[in-house]
């Protein structure tokens, strides 16, 4: 277990779980006893008391935000120790169906097309209308996108990138990812192509219609392209 998005999608949730619940202290004593962690365990890796954790458990005390964001990150850090075992088993249970996002963030603050250019070592291939500030990202290995996912889940799967530039890596000439673009009632203003072999002419034809801007990374692998982004508008967490 690698990929820091799914791992930071499971955080978020199981957050969303506990903050929701009508018993926050039941809530999180569930989710630290599916771990397989005790409070004694827990707190010396939190570096607290243990008499800390079972307050907020028995509902003596209520914890805030931050308290239950690093009480997560703690079990999710335990069992990265132990070799990811349940982060593992909660993907399948979860039933996340997009394994070929290899990152996907949102901006603090919104950058602009310029930033954008910088950082990933772009170069435009069109210009259109409409240049907006960009929230945020999704990087997506286009190979394993086009094998895998259905028309219907390529649909929910663009339901994530709005107002966010979609990055496609392992990409050949760019032109099946433009024709699922052309059919989507979701379209992003901007696409990036990482390192493409060749850009198929009808592909930048179909961008130019659809109004989509076209943007070509030359950044050295997707490694040196996903640290790149990670500087971009003070990334959210």
């Amino acid at each position: 277990m690698s990929n820091s998005y799914v791992i930071e999608l499971i955080g978020k949730r199981i957050v969303g779980d506990i903050v929701w619940s009508s018993n926050i202290g039941l809530s999180m004593k569930k989710w630290r006893e599916m771990f397989g962690i005790s409070q004694k365990e827990l707190a010396t890796h939190l570096g607290i008391s243990q008499t800390v954790i079972a307050n907020y458990e028995n509902n003596r005390r209520q914890p805030g935000s931050g308290f239950i964001k690093k009480f997560v990150e703690g079990l999710i850090e335990i069992d990265e120790k132990r070799g990811f075992k349940i982060i593992t088993e909660l993907s399948k249970a979860f039933t996340l169906n997009f394994p070929f996002i290899l990152d996907m963030r949102d901006f603090e603050t919104p950058i602009t097309y310029d930033d954008l250019i910088i950082a990933i070592d772009g170069i435009p291939l069109n210009t259109t209308i409409n240049l907006s500030k960009i929230y945020g990202f999704v990087v997506v290995n286009s190979l394993e996108a086009i094998t895998s996912l259905s028309g219907m889940e390529f649909y929910q799967f663009l339901s994530l990138i709005f107002n966010k530039v979609i990055i496609f890596t392992k990409v050949s000439s760019g032109r099946s990812p433009m024709i699922a673009l052309k059919i989507s009632p979701v379209k992003p203003k901007i696409v990036v192509f990482h390192k493409p072999l060749r850009m198929d002419p009808l592909a930048i034809d179909l961008a130019d219609k659809e109004g989509i801007n076209i943007i070509v990374s030359i950044k050295k692998d997707e490694d040196e392209l996903l640290k790149s982004l990670k500087t971009l508008g003070q990334l959210k967490a």
